[in-house]
């Protein structure tokens, strides 16, 4: 466990290395060792329009990810980055949705808690949304891995 986090801290800082260059890469995995779903509430910050949304706790993404089918479907707001941002699988290809082009920010609830949150736009196939690893390190959920509960 203690390696797995020392390798963590070490992508994290291999990832915060690259962002200070000129390109700037993400992982974006959906291989969890045990998938945690979630039911979280979503507010468009421009409508207030609530939207229901399965969410995946992935440690191994480095971001926070909203899939483009369901933005589009959604008519969630899109604001344009700066610079596009490259994004890998975990089996280290290039993502088949391109670069990352634009984020989309909006208010998720969960148990009660509520929260501002900017989501980085790419191709997640049949998954929603993924809170990754920053998400993770703040909040520091209790995860109950046999039950799959998050509080």
């Amino acid at each position: 466990m203690k390696r797995l986090r020392e390798r963590k801290e070490q992508e994290l800082k291999e990832q915060k290395e690259k962002a200070r260059g000129k390109e700037r890469v993400v992982r974006c995995t959906m291989w969890p060792l045990r998938a945690v779903w979630m039911k979280i509430g979503i507010e468009k910050v421009d409508t207030h329009e609530g939207i229901t949304a399965s969410v995946l706790l992935d440690s191994r993404a480095t971001g926070l990810f909203m899939d483009k089918r369901f933005v589009e479907r959604n008519g969630f707001r899109l604001e344009k980055l700066e610079r596009p941002v490259k994004v890998v699988n975990v089996d280290r290809t290039h993502n088949s949705g391109g670069d990352i082009t634009h984020e989309v920010t909006c208010n998720i609830y969960y148990q009660g808690h509520k929260e501002r949150a900017k989501f980085n736009v790419c191709n997640l196939g049949r998954t929603e949304m993924i809170l990754g690893m920053p998400w993770l390190a703040a909040h520091n959920p209790e995860v109950n891995w046999e039950s799959g509960e998050v509080k």
